[in-house]
């Protein structure tokens, strides 16, 4: 059987693993990779991607002439939650060439019914119905943790009371500063007007994961979700991977989204958010180690899972963005495979890391 030829769009904190994670599966070939820094422009592919050995691609910022390579897919991972719109406009572009797309964002593509963006959504079915190009949107969460997951364990139910999906975590080591300073506010005080905690982002940002699990139910949910969010300051001056976090300003949260039936909570999105492993003693814990995504299923019966992750060398926040590239690059078949358009995970068959067992 052919390789299915493919782009990297990126190599950042994703996008390396990405890179590696394509040429470790026997069935995809790296054609082509862009970058948006002009310093990265002729340098290999291998050796943006940590791998010390040449890949034999070349890093470009010509979008055109990766058009040009006619490619089967795109794996696409550059930054898109401080820029949504810009990036929308990108990835309609590429399967607007007829090239099929998996992106780790904008997240809110994952699922975008009810978001508001359906101008968006009807130009890439528009696209996909002319020329046959899918694009899907996942990662590790939102993605896999929280919509895959805990619907497969809804097959084991006889009763479901409530879903609740959480993500528990240091993100002590995790480097990405706009997220972190911008977006979340650690290391600023803790009434700093942070994008996140504006009202209506969180249900953006993480709406579509209580939605998706509700499609996967047929649960017809309340029109509004509720949010919420709790912030508390660091007592210690913390050095972090990101950013500076003096004593006193923000330094680990609390937040979620919670879909309802007639004011009934049915499906919860969690997120306890830490820079050091001591801060909010009564929130949730993580099973082990810095970090896990949770899933709890309760009725008859109660189930719970707690999926904990680490790279080789024990970083959870390292495995995390392999974990997000992995679970799209190893999607590109099923993909590619799907009706043009958007893809949502209830779409696509079971996607495992075929090929990829040590040999």
């Amino acid at each position: 059987m052919s390789k299915r030829r493919v782009v990297a769009w990126s190599t950042g904190t994703v996008g390396r693993h990405a890179i590696a994670g394509i040429d470790a599966r026997p069935d995809l070939e790296l054609v082509g990779l862009w970058v948006s820094n002009p310093d990265k422009v002729g340098q290999d592919a291998g050796r943006l991607a940590g791998l010390d050995r040449d890949l034999g691609v070349l890093a470009t910022n010509d979008k055109q002439a990766l058009y040009d390579l006619e490619p089967d897919a795109v794996v696409h991972t550059a930054m898109t939650d401080d820029r949504i719109f810009d990036a929308l406009e990108d990835l309609i572009e590429i399967v607007e060439h007829g090239i099929n797309v998996v992106s780790s964002g904008p997240v809110v593509l994952t699922f975008p019914d009810g978001t508001g963006l359906d101008s968006y959504v009807d130009r890439i079915n528009a696209a996909g119905a002319s020329n046959g190009a899918s694009l899907h949107v996942n990662g590790i969460d939102p993605g896999f943790a929280n919509d895959v997951l805990p619907l497969v364990m809804t097959s084991l139910s006889q009763r479901i009371d409530l879903v609740r999906v959480s993500e528990i975590c240091d993100y002590a080591t995790y480097y990405q500063p706009v997220v972190m300073g911008d977006l979340y506010g650690f290391g600023k005080p803790l009434d700093f007007p942070a994008l996140l905690w504006q009202p209506g982002v969180l249900t953006t940002a993480w709406g579509p994961v209580v939605r998706q699990i509700a499609a996967g139910l047929d649960l017809e949910l309340d029109p509004e979700l509720q949010e919420y969010h709790e912030r508390i300051a660091s007592k210690v001056d913390l050095s972090t991977a990101s950013c500076e976090i003096p004593a006193g300003t923000m330094g680990a949260v609390k937040f979620g989204v919670i879909g309802t039936v007639d004011g009934v909570p049915r499906v919860q999105l969690d997120h306890v958010t830490r820079t050091a492993h001591d801060q909010g003693p009564e929130w949730p814990q993580p099973a082990e180690g810095e970090g896990c995504y949770r899933v709890e299923i309760m009725g008859e019966p109660t189930m719970k899972v707690d999926f904990v992750h680490h790279g080789e060398h024990g970083d959870h926040n390292v495995s995390g963005m392999i974990t997000t590239a992995m679970r799209l690059v190893n999607a590109v078949t099923a993909v590619c495979e799907a009706p043009g358009g958007l893809v949502k995970a209830l779409d696509l068959p079971l996607v495992t890391g075929r090929g990829l067992v040590s040999r």
